[in-house]
């Protein structure tokens, strides 16, 4: 697919290298030349102009790409005013980034496809995970992605791997599985429990009562699991 990104601060930035790597043909438009060149040999191709340069924007050729996305935000007016320009470009679907309700209010009103919030978006998905009795510990790879330990839900239980079907009903990829199993402390019989840590179980491991697993996922997708039980 092609796409073209309108901004590279964070939230460009990330997405614009993100869909590069995964092989998609990617436009990226800064006017920070700094910025951009610093990021020259991470994203498909990076032009050098202000999006609100009407005349600069109609060259690009913006009617050819599947997804235009107005990354920028922060400044109210550029935001506004590049995506009218992006629309009057005749350009197929757009997303853009909101900065309030009342922006994101005005893009839907310019005809913008698809509008995000992505700092709101992920605060409320990392509210979701740290408030969840479920969940105790993780690791942020991303604004979209991490890993966590979660308690097994109970419908895994006695489930194997591939029971579970985690990957596609739940978005999740279990990687490691936390077990406390008894042992034997001295001779005179007396047991405790130490943990066990399976790093990457088979398809026929089967989750058990108690068990911590070790899952990588979107935040979205962890938040909802956490939530069922």
């Amino acid at each position: 697919m092609q796409f073209c990104v309108i901004g590279l601060g964070r939230f460009g930035t990330a997405l614009a290298v993100t869909l590069t790597k995964k092989g998609h043909e990617v436009l990226a438009i800064e006017k920070d030349e700094a910025r951009a060149q610093s990021l020259e040999d991470k994203i498909g191709q990076i032009m050098i102009f202000d999006s609100t340069n009407e005349a600069a924007m109609r060259r690009v050729g913006l009617s050819e790409f599947d997804w235009v996305v107005v990354a920028m935000s922060s400044d109210l007016e550029a935001s506004i005013l590049t995506t009218m320009i992006v629309k009057n470009a005749g350009a197929k679907k757009v997303c853009a980034k909101a900065f309030t309700d009342i922006h994101a209010n005005i893009l839907k009103k310019l005809g913008v496809d698809k509008v995000v919030f992505p700092e709101s978006e992920m605060g409320e998905n990392l509210a979701e995970i740290l408030s969840s009795t479920s969940i105790f510990h993780f690791i942020e790879l991303s604004e979209e992605y991490s890993i966590v330990e979660i308690s097994s839900p109970s419908f895994f239980w006695d489930k194997s791997l591939q029971e579970t079907d985690a990957r596609r009903k739940y978005g999740i990829n279990i990687i490691a599985v936390k077990r406390k199993e008894p042992f034997q402390k001295d001779k005179s019989g007396t047991f405790d429990y130490k943990e066990n840590l399976i790093i990457s179980p088979r398809f026929d491991f089967m989750i058990k009562e108690g068990d911590i697993l070790v899952a990588l996922g979107r935040k979205d997708d962890i938040a909802k699991l956490g939530k069922k039980r």
